[in-house]
């Protein structure tokens, strides 16, 4: 007896710290710089003559197909490799991305550049909280997953701060700068990743109900997510060009109400995490689905000052904010099969991006062909919202008829 005391006070203890500080580097590293930096960029590389502006609009396109192909590496790799050792590699791979993209030797090299930032990016996203979370107590795992996913609001933050900064020094240079923070970043969440992947569970029966993962429960979920994906494309792509050119306010004013997005961005997932602490996930996601209805209807409704204030603010929440939810959710469904948790994610992950995607090229098309007709934007994301809501409360009535 005393000498398996020993051993277990021998076995290396998880610090749920560092590993949500390893977490939130990552998702800032793969999704909050890589993603959302190059909006501001962009310009810059036009008016620099790098590219021609339809040839870099295809370069945004490089992104979004790596972190497609990250989404389903992801899921390849939980099955066959430390994790650990897989979201050092994605954090260097990103930071070198960053820097090879300081030299603008071809179309063909910053393609292959921009798709490596996005392969990483999809990565991390399936494999960062995860493999975190499998050493938090379930208690806690709201909290920390939102101060991870945290990392994406503080990437939305600093297109609009720190990328303007560095562009002052050259596009080259805002380049290296931001390899250089992203090296940082992987310096820092190096040694916070758990030594080992968390044990697979001993086998052995479980109750008839839990036999097979997931079911229909698991299935709607997915296409809540990827709906919620749809509706988060009119304040993501619009809302500046709405309050600027729309409303007529001036490019100045619609920044500002981009900052508050991005501040806000900042703290949704913290307090997405703090909620479903408390009321479960569950209920969490079905209360984000209502209020992000009402912001996404609110410009609809009334386009003065305080109630765009309100719509800026809540869905700037929502973009990451609902990152947390969804995957916690997807780990209650399959709490008796947690071997089949990050495949479950990284289908959710690839399902949002996809649907992101189609969405955002597709209201964009429309946006040409109605002569900019703004409200339909936010008509559809409102709708593809109160969708998913619906497909919630109706799985919700399948599963537990006398709950609901």
């Amino acid at each position: 007896m005393q000498h398996t005391a020993i051993e277990v006070s021998a076995a290396p203890v998880f610090n749920i710290a560092r590993g949500t500080l390893a977490g939130a580097s990552a998702s800032l590293v793969g999704i909050g710089l890589a993603r959302f930096a190059y909006t501001p960029l962009l310009p810059a590389i036009i008016d620099a003559h790098w590219f021609a502006a339809s040839t870099a609009a295809y370069l945004g396109a490089a992104n979004l197909g790596g972190y497609l192909a990250g989404a389903l590496l992801g899921g390849y790799l939980a099955k066959r490799a430390n994790a650990a050792t897989v979201l050092r590699a994605m954090m260097l791979l990103a930071t070198i991305a960053f820097i090879a993209c300081a030299f603008p030797l071809s179309f063909v090299w910053f393609f292959v550049w921009r798709f490596a930032s996005g392969l990483s990016g999809g990565t991390l996203m399936v494999l960062a909280a995860p493999t975190v979370l499998a050493h938090v107590p379930p208690s806690r795992r709201g909290l920390v997953s939102g101060a991870i996913f945290a990392g994406i609001g503080l990437g939305i933050a600093a297109s609009g701060t720190i990328v303007p900064l560095l562009l002052r020094e050259g596009v080259a240079q805002a380049w290296f700068g931001l390899g250089t923070i992203a090296l940082l970043l992987t310096l820092a969440a190096w040694n916070g990743w758990p030594k080992h992947d968390a044990p697979a569970p001993s086998a052995h029966k479980h109750h008839s109900q839990h036999a097979k993962p997931g079911g229909f429960t698991l299935r709607a979920l997915y296409a809540e997510y990827a709906l919620n994906a749809v509706g988060l494309v009119p304040h993501m792509l619009f809302l500046v060009d709405f309050v600027s050119r729309g409303l007529g306010k001036g490019l100045n004013t619609g920044a500002q109400y981009w900052v508050l997005f991005g501040l806000a961005a900042i703290a949704g997932p913290l307090l997405s995490g703090h909620l479903a602490d408390r009321a479960g996930f569950a209920s969490a996601l079905r209360a984000a689905f209502v209020i992000q209805i009402v912001a996404v209807a609110l410009p609809l409704i009334d386009t003065s000052p305080v109630p765009l204030i309100a719509s800026s603010v809540l869905m700037g929440a929502a973009v990451p904010g609902i990152v947390p939810l969804a995957l916690g959710r997807v780990n209650e469904l399959l709490a008796h099969h947690p071997a089949a948790q990050k495949g479950a994610w990284s289908t959710a992950t690839t399902t949002f991006a996809v649907l992101q995607a189609v969405a955002a090229y597709g209201m964009s098309f429309l946006f040409t062909q109605n002569g900019g007709n703004y409200a339909m934007l936010f008509v559809i994301g409102a709708a593809a919202l109160a969708l998913a809501l619906a497909v919630d409360l109706f799985a919700a009535l399948r599963a537990h008829p006398q709950k609901v």
